[in-house]
């Protein structure tokens, strides 16, 4: 009988457990809000970043992870939706939170400006260690994901998914879901052989996933 592809990640040992509390254990802080690759900071600092389609869950997910509810409203405030907002976590890790994707109605031009942002983000800068993209557990892989998931393959960025909202689905659902995801994933070969199911509500996963980022080189 074959392993399982794209298993669900498993809780690390204690010691990385705390290596991952002791990341998020500091201070983290808004640096700033990015629209051009000018603006970006110094890459002196190992960076993840964090990608999803609008309403994921993005921002509940990364107050989730570093213990303050505040924190990432500073990136859907009117305005600055479509910038590339950089925070710190401790003093060695930039968390990127990248702009929610999936807006039908949004304009053209200012599509067009996004992802060419995107693309010049992800394929040039050299800290980038493990892109984290978002998937709803209640809808699975949508079309609006593959493209992004597509695009991280182009740019050779190593993507890990994280499966939100995992409390909302019940039990045979969420199975489903996880087959879904896992046939999706398997076309993408910069998809990380692992799945990170969680709940920012429950903290479901929140350990797991701060030990993932505190343990990148």
């Amino acid at each position: 009988m074959s392993a399982l592809p794209f298993p669900i990640a498993e809780e690390p040992d204690p010691q990385t457990l705390e290596t991952g509390r002791l990341l998020f254990a500091g201070d983290t802080e808004f640096v700033k809000g990015v629209v051009a690759m000018s603006g970006l900071p110094e890459p002196d600092r190992l960076e993840v970043c964090f990608a999803g389609r609008s309403n994921v869950g993005k921002s509940s997910l990364i107050n989730a992870l570093t213990g303050r509810k505040g924190l990432a409203r500073a990136s859907n405030t009117p305005g600055r939706t479509q910038e590339i907002n950089f925070f710190t976590a401790g003093e060695e890790h930039y968390l990127v939170d990248l702009p929610g994707y999936g807006f039908a109605n949004a304009p053209v031009p200012v599509v067009e400006k996004w992802q060419r942002l995107l693309k010049q983000y992800l394929s040039g800068r050299q800290t980038l260690r493990r892109a984290f993209v978002l998937i709803d557990a209640r809808h699975g892989v949508k079309k609006v994901d593959d493209e992004i998931l597509s695009l991280l393959d182009s740019a050779a960025v190593t993507f890990h998914v994280v499966l939100t909202k995992a409390d909302k689905v019940k039990e045979a659902e969420r199975a489903k879901v996880l087959d879904q995801v896992r046939a999706a994933l398997a076309k993408h070969p910069a998809a990380y052989p692992e799945i990170i199911v969680t709940s920012s509500e429950k903290g479901w996963g929140i350990p797991t996933l701060r030990s993932i980022i505190a343990t990148l080189e």
